[in-house]
């Protein structure tokens, strides 16, 4: 059935034909993530072009560009964005153009990158301005051909009546003069030509050409460089000698700010170069220079006194376990890690007398844009924010603290400046994914039913270290989760799909426990408890038990769950950013060896916009779930990361890769989350396979450092 939507008249603005001629139609992206900028039909006309949030336009030569509001980082977006438009504009997508916006708070109310948000937020409103424009060429045709409205059709870039075609382009100005409807009618989803086909991202020509997309790639004409030595984390700048540094040739200042020493010059090489050469002592600022083996011992000190705050709890928890035949209980515990984005941190900063200009990668503009003009006294509408695509962010780029660095020094310096972070800076600098331990009970009574559940948390610098109405809350009578934080010196950050990137590792293998003692598939006991939650329901439910239930179901289907021979299969299931996955990975014994095999995902998004954007997302997803839970480890000596670059911080290698099949379940509905909700459950799901190859329960992470892994293959399954 088609939809409608009625336009706001202040959503919509247009203009009539510039110097070029041609329709510009501006969408108001105050609902999704966006900004505005002005955009044209071909470059003669750019600077003459009007303003507004966000635009499409159409050219007297067909083509169509929009200006993708969102910062990318990969997550597909300035493809996936204009896709869209173009659908419900009926057109070409080889004569679509996409460019990125700049940052513009005055017209938008959200442009950001996070949370797996972009899509549900601007779905309707994308096909809205593409559905109006639509409309308002087929009323322009329907006016020069003097035929009604309902006799013309749309077709690749023309208005079709009979054997009569207008180009897009030849009806442009006259659209331009017409009134923006206030109701306009979106295609049936079956009726889609573009969205649901394999499309390639914009910038890939770009990419592989080596042209310039970057933050690493700014260049400006007199620029200087800057690199800077950084505090251990719990102590402060006592003194600096730089007089070897100064002596390197390129280096044209050393600087201190803040407990920094920033090291000024011509390039990189010579910064790298001298920092080596500073002489710096640094001094406590008070308190415990942090370890891990005191972090250990701070999350004993919280589970064992039960601090921190209930975050839900449902019937009688007490009596459940003093009344239980039985309770299963386990801990589990995650390191902090390093976001190791490829490109590290950087910034361009141009501090002028009554302004800054920015530009760089950032996944939150408006911070960077706001801390700028903190820094230098001014208003933020004095600060412009440039955006470049992101070399990687996973939630890294939330932060501004290495935009205000590039800010601190350009003020200092008076000059444009650009900020490098190297490897090493970029993995002991902090913001990392917090350190988190959890303790699970699970009560039993004696007809072998859960009765009881209960769930405390501690975290370093986590916030709420649960997500409390997730699954399986709102299936077990008796149910409480706790959550419990100790504030460190040690910095920490959003890091993808935050706290469900282990959490659900922990509750999925959790699960698989209490199967166990139960006699119970693993699957059957999830659907089971999902069954409970739908005819008997505990409190509120925050999931949607069927779609949850059709991925299990599905991926239970693909992989032959548990009638294959020879193979070990573990399984998990998660929802998170409003979308579900489940997934079975599966262990085999080869040549006296067990290994890691192969893994299906099921995942339920919604419409998915771009078949090979979605799949990229779910595969980048799952090798970074599985590879962060086999490898990666960050620990601490005295407030120093004791892993500095990629020798001794372990990220998964090429010839460690599973076979993964990816799976999408189409049920039509608007699109939800989908660059985070792939990683969290592949955790759960390869521990449970090792398990059941190996007889080794995973734990704590990374399983690699477990007692007893070397009997599981962590390298090629080949």
């Amino acid at each position: 059935m088609d939809k409608a939507l009625k336009s706001n008249r202040r959503d919509f603005l247009k203009i009539a034909a510039t110097a070029g001629g041609g329709l510009l139609i501006g969408f108001n992206w105050s609902a999704c993530d966006s900004p505005k900028m002005k955009v044209v039909s071909n470059e003669e006309i750019f600077d003459k072009a009007i303003n507004y949030n966000s635009f499409l336009s159409i050219s007297p030569t067909n083509h169509v560009v929009i200006y993708s509001p969102n910062p990318e980082l990969g997550q597909n977006i300035k493809t996936s964005f204009p896709m869209i438009v173009a659908e419900e504009l009926d057109v070409d997508w080889s004569n679509v153009r996409v460019k990125q916006a700049f940052l513009d708070t005055e017209k938008y109310d959200r442009q950001v990158t996070g949370g797996s948000g972009a899509m549900p937020h601007s779905w309707q409103r994308l096909r809205q301005a593409g559905a109006t424009a639509r409309q308002m060429l087929m009323e322009a045709a329907a006016k020069r051909l003097e035929v009604p409205l309902s006799s013309l059709t749309t077709d690749n870039g023309n208005v079709v009546h009979g054997s009569k075609k207008l180009s897009y382009g030849e009806l442009a100005t006259e659209a331009a003069s017409l009134p923006v409807p206030e109701n306009v009618a979106l295609k049936d989803i079956n009726d889609f030509k573009i969205i649901g086909t394999a499309v390639k991202n914009v910038d890939n020509d770009a990419m592989f050409t080596g042209q310039p997309l970057y933050g690493l790639d700014v260049y400006r004409e007199n620029m200087l460089h800057a690199m800077i030595q950084r505090p251990p984390f719990g102590m402060k700048l006592k003194q600096v000698d730089a007089e070897a540094a100064k002596k390197v040739k390129g280096v044209k200042d050393v600087l201190t700010f803040k407990d920094n020493v920033a090291v000024i010059g011509e390039g990189t090489w010579p910064l790298m170069k001298a920092r080596k050469l500073l002489k710096i002592a640094y001094e406590p600022i008070g308190g415990t220079l942090e370890s891990t083996a005191f972090h250990d011992k701070k999350f004993d000190e919280l589970l064992n006194s039960g601090a921190g705050e209930v975050k839900r709890k449902d019937g009688d928890v007490k009596t459940a376990f003093k009344s239980a035949s039985r309770i299963i209980k386990s801990e589990y515990q995650c390191p902090f890690l390093s976001h190791s984005p490829m490109e590290p941190m950087n910034f361009f900063a141009n501090v002028k007398e009554d302004s800054v200009e920015l530009i760089g990668p950032s996944q939150t503009p408006d911070r960077a844009r706001n801390a700028a003009a903190k820094i230098c006294g001014i208003d933020p509408e004095k600060v412009s924010v440039a955006l470049t695509r992101l070399g990687g962010g996973f939630g890294r780029r939330l932060r501004a603290d290495f935009v205000e660095e590039a800010v601190e020094l350009s003020k200092m310096l008076k000059a444009p400046v650009k900020l490098t972070w190297s490897r090493e800076d970029d993995i002991t600098g902090g913001a990392y994914r917090p350190a988190v331990k959890y303790r699970f009970e699970a009560a039993l009574n004696d007809k072998n039913e859960l009765i009881g559940y209960k769930l405390s948390g501690a975290g370093i610098n986590a916030g709420n270290t649960t997500r409390e109405n997730n699954f399986p809350a709102g299936a077990i009578e008796n149910l409480e989760i706790r959550s419990a934080e100790y504030k460190s010196p040690i910095t920490t950050n959003a890091w993808r799909a935050p706290i469900t990137n282990f959490l659900a590792f922990a509750e999925q293998s959790f699960l698989d426990e209490v199967a166990e003692a139960m006699g119970k598939d693993p699957v059957e006991l999830r659907l089971g408890l999902l069954d409970k939650a739908k005819e008997r329901p505990v409190g509120e439910i925050h999931y949607d038990i069927d779609r949850m239930k059709g991925v299990i179901k599905t991926v239970a289907e693909k992989s032959n769950w548990g009638k294959k021979e020879g193979v070990s299969q573990g399984f998990s299931v998660y929802f998170s950013h409003r979308s579900y996955v489940a997934q079975v990975a599966e262990a085999k014994i080869k040549d006296g060896q067990a290994v890691l095999d192969k893994i299906y995902a099921v995942t339920d998004c919604g419409i998915v916009i771009n078949p090979t954007g979605a799949d990229q997302q779910v595969r980048g997803g799952m090798l970074d779930g599985m590879g962060h839970a086999m490898f990666a480890n960050l620990t601490f000596t005295d407030g120093v990361a004791d892993q500095k670059n990629f020798d001794s911080y372990r990220l998964i290698r090429m010839k460690e890769i599973p076979e993964i099949e990816t799976h999408f379940i189409d049920n039509g509905i608007d699109p939800t989350g989908l660059g985070e909700p792939a990683l969290p459950p592949t955790g759960g799901a390869v521990a449970n396979a090792i398990y059941k190859v190996s007889g080794q329960r995973m734990r704590n992470q990374p399983f690699i450092n477990q007692e007893g892994i070397n009997n599981f293959n962590l390298g090629s399954p080949a």
